[in-house]
């Protein structure tokens, strides 16, 4: 495991064991399959802190096989945009077409795009 306990974390944790009903915080959990692979969204999960939320992740998301890495996040730390705002929000890149994958020519031995 790559990740150690924050002291923000073990503020978290304390917060969170001090909570009626033991209610733990919602973490956000993204896994990896393969070297140069983007790191895609799997499920949620709820933990005390980010070392149980990483292992958690690890019990239930990469039991399997097939996971290099994984991400935890708390849910409360994503922000996102709204549908309602998909016009005004994404409508400054369709007059970029240079962007646009048709113009550009993938040299020989990528693999993986």
């Amino acid at each position: 495991m790559t990740g150690t306990m924050t002291n923000a974390d073990r503020e978290a944790a304390e917060q969170v064991r001090d909570l009626p009903g033991g209610d733990w915080p919602l973490w956000e959990v993204f896994t990896q399959s393969g070297q140069g692979a983007p790191h895609e969204h799997a499920g949620s999960l709820h933990a005390a802190d980010a070392e149980q939320a990483l292992q958690n992740a690890r019990d239930v998301y990469a039991r399997r096989g097939g996971v290099i890495s994984l991400w935890v996040v708390p849910s409360g730390a994503i922000t996102a945009s709204s549908p309602g705002e998909s016009g005004p929000f994404f409508d400054p890149g369709a007059d970029k077409a240079y962007r646009h994958p048709q113009f550009y020519k993938v040299p020989r031995g990528v693999r993986g795009l």
